[in-house]
């Protein structure tokens, strides 16, 4: 969720460069960005409080910066603002708005509202800088013509995911009219997407045979996107391609919506005041039912496209 904010933040102070220090596996998320500098780490090679003594020296040595922005605020994080400002840099965080987050999944707040979304608080840290940037919220599609619909009915978390029986029926309707794309990853997932496309006429499985380039590069080849609300509905948002993003006890409000995707194309059970009642996914069912997607009604979805 970082790259576009990048790319727009840089747009209008190109006179900037960012050294993004993430693990090595993200680099393509951020090829053809100007004035962004990759740096891929291992973050076994930097364990404990002296592995991540050694990753900031290295980092000072080797980029002498500015500012230091922590986009993540984690334990491993916070070690090295501690460091960082001990050295005497200036340090900027995000601020993640945990309360106002532990408010709206509370399954008794039925006042429910729409938090900052996360791309902003990216954004903030830089405002706090002194730096200028707004945010359009705009897809930009990629060139070229498009055909297909993409199809992710994975997501890491039980709370995010329909269940199989419901992506399977949907992308089986779907498949009468439209060539349709599997997009997961995994040995399990492989094999179930595998089946599915056995077993359902005009349905090509992608799952474990391409690169995250090559990923990125077909569902910006596509005409839209199906997504939980997980990493390929970000995805899609890097290279423009407008998803419909199904939210089961996760909740836009909580400001996690693809950059430049838009609300009309979020599919949900909205009559459940309990909603959402995890930011992440990851909780057990309140109710024991996990209504917000059993009952969910894949017609919605068929008569959006």
């Amino acid at each position: 969720m970082t790259v576009p904010v990048f790319r727009e933040f840089l747009e209008q102070n190109p006179d900037v460069e960012i050294v993004m220090v993430s693990r090595k596996n993200f680099e393509p998320l951020f090829a053809g960005i100007p004035n962004v500098t990759f740096k891929g780490i291992d973050l076994d090679d930097y364990k404990g409080f002296f592995g991540l003594r050694r990753l900031a020296n290295e980092l000072i040595r080797e980029f002498n910066p500015d500012f230091i922005a922590n986009l993540h605020d984690v334990i491993r994080t916070k070690v090295l603002d501690k460091i960082y400002v001990r050295k005497g840099l200036k340090v900027f965080k995000i601020d993640k708005g945990k309360e106002e987050k532990e408010n709206l999944t509370n399954v008794w707040n039925l006042n429910k509202v729409q938090l900052k979304k996360t791309d902003e608080r990216y954004a903030d840290v830089f405002r706090a800088m002194g730096f200028k940037v707004e945010l359009s919220q705009k897809l930009r599609p990629q060139p070229g013509p498009k055909s297909g619909i993409g199809f992710a009915p994975f997501a890491q978390h039980k709370g995010k995911m329909l269940p199989l029986e419901k992506s399977f029926e949907l992308a089986r309707v779907l498949a009468n009219k439209h060539t349709i794309y599997f997009f997961g990853g995994g040995k399990k997932e492989t094999e179930t997407l595998e089946n599915w496309e056995a077993k359902i006429p005009n349905t090509k499985s992608l799952s474990g045979k391409l690169s995250l380039t090559e990923e990125l590069e077909k569902i910006g080849q596509l005409e839209l996107m199906i997504s939980m609300d997980s990493a390929n509905m970000h995805l899609a948002s890097l290279v423009g391609t407008r998803c419909i993003s199904i939210w089961g006890a996760t909740h836009p409000y909580a400001g996690f919506l693809g950059f430049g995707q838009s609300e009309d194309d979020v599919i949900q059970v909205k009559d459940l005041t309990c909603r959402p009642c995890s930011v992440f996914g990851d909780k057990e069912c309140y109710r024991g039912d996990w209504a917000c997607l059993e009952e969910f009604d894949i017609q919605k979805v068929i008569a959006k496209i």
